[in-house]
């Protein structure tokens, strides 16, 4: 007996332990096995206390009286499936007649309280059919990706969501997006994590960072295209619209709409070409997006240009396979004309910390409202939390792990000579190399503390 008690001591001592430093591994040792068991023996009594229960049907009734039983308590939505994952676990429900899946959403909080979980999502499968997703504890503030991904062309994962699920930068059903937040807010390290996941990939990366390429040149290696100033930048949109023109000749060319072809055969896009003949999907990325619209001038030419080739692109851009990521720390109506038409055009919205209501109201406020109060409420101890959304309304919390920026120049540099040399983009192609230190004014450096 008193070896027993040594024994489950330390058990007890060991699983202490690996809940306060590895969470993550006292869920797949411990906490598993008592959610399970847990979520199995307080159900019944959980969802008659949560509201998610319906009373009993008038055949049952009757049977019961008939056959002088007991009457039947109010019936609970049956477990279709529990099942455990590396964050938590998977409870799938069927609902009863006159039960509806906002229900369950409505008490995701009263049901994260009664099973004792860090967190609990819902959402509907199909009808009358919810799947329950719950996390056993804090999975964004460690993020440890899995270690297999369902990685499709030009489908990358960049983050962690809070529900354990892995977010997805699917360029293909979400075109363009927009990312904004604050300075260190993590905003960079999620665009370095979307390079390096895009960097195995067959496709063609353009930069424009006109911060004098701080951000985007130490990739250079893998771009096929870079500009580091506002004369180049407009330059190479004019390059990247009439190379969107000569794509869309291609398409015209190959279309295949005669009385025999088949109508799933007919080319609307990049993608229904054949691959011999198929232009290289091009992913174009903006650092700071003011630089761009912002301008000193009342009517400045250059400006107008620039928003107006950004805004041809977002709209026509899709089915020549080039995709825009806007990013920047405001964006708003006061960048000037064309801005709002731009984001009109940017279905994938994503918000790091912001510092002011109006910048999450520019994300949020016209796809997801609810979206707008989590995103002005990220602490600042927690840089690269996000909030993600999109045009159907819903939104989620991720988190990006981190990515320095030499890990981000090594993925990079190893997949250099994949990089698409487009004729089009040739003039902006970045040179190989240290770049020659321009003419300007000494910096005066902090001295070495000794």
């Amino acid at each position: 007996m008193t070896w027993f008690m040594v024994a489950l001591v330390l058990v007890v001592a060991a699983a202490g332990l690996l809940r306060w430093r590895r969470p993550a591994w006292y869920w797949l040792t411990f906490g598993v096995a008592l959610a399970s068991l847990r979520v199995l023996v307080r159900y019944a009594s959980v969802m008659d206390a949560c509201g998610l229960t319906v009373p009993p049907t008038r055949w049952r009734l009757a049977l019961a009286r008939v056959t002088n039983r007991p009457v039947p308590g109010p019936r609970a939505p049956r477990i279709l499936r529990l099942r455990p994952t590396r964050t938590g676990l998977l409870l799938r429900l069927k609902l009863r007649p006159g039960q509806d899946a906002f229900d369950v959403a409505a008490s995701c909080d009263r049901l994260r309280h009664s099973f004792a979980m860090f967190g609990v999502t819902s959402r509907e499968l199909r009808s009358s059919v919810v799947e329950v997703r719950m996390t056993g504890y804090d999975v964004l503030k460690r993020v440890q990706m899995p270690a297999k991904t369902d990685t499709r062309p030009m489908r990358v994962p960049v983050a962690l969501r809070e529900d354990g699920a892995v977010h997805y930068r699917d360029y293909r059903a979400v075109p363009h997006g927009l990312t904004l937040g604050a300075t260190e807010s993590g905003k960079s390290v999620y665009q370095r994590n979307l390079v390096a996941a895009l960097a195995p990939q067959r496709v063609a990366l353009v930069g424009i960072d006109c911060k004098q390429g701080v951000e985007l040149f130490p990739l250079a290696r893998r771009f096929s295209a870079l500009a580091d100033d506002q004369d180049t930048a407009a330059e190479l949109l004019d390059a990247l619209v009439s190379h969107m023109q000569d794509v869309y000749q291609v398409i015209r060319a190959e279309q295949r709409i005669t009385a025999d072809v088949p109508d799933a055969e007919i080319a609307a896009d990049i993608w229904d070409l054949p691959e011999d003949l198929r232009p290289v999907p091009i992913v174009v990325l903006v650092d700071e997006v003011a630089e761009l619209a912002l301008s000193t001038k009342k009517n400045d030419p250059r400006r107008d240009r620039i928003i107006k080739a950004l805004v041809r692109l977002a709209q026509l851009g899709r089915a020549a396979g080039i995709y825009l990521e806007i990013c920047g720390q405001r964006f708003g109506s006061e960048l000037g004309d064309g801005i709002t038409m731009l984001r009109a055009q940017l279905t994938g919205r994503t918000a790091h910390r912001v510092n002011d209501q109006s910048s999450a109201n520019m994300a949020f406020g016209d796809i997801a409202p609810d979206a707008v109060l989590a995103a002005i409420q990220i602490p600042t101890d927690m840089p690269g939390v996000a909030i993600t959304g999109d045009s159907t309304g819903g939104w989620a919390r991720i988190r990006a792990p981190h990515t320095s920026l030499r890990q981000a120049v090594n993925i990079c540099n190893r997949y250099a000579d994949i990089t698409p040399d487009l004729p089009a983009l040739a003039p902006f192609r970045p040179l190989p190399g240290v770049p020659k230190p321009v003419d300007a004014p000494a910096v005066e450096s902090i001295p070495a503390t000794t």
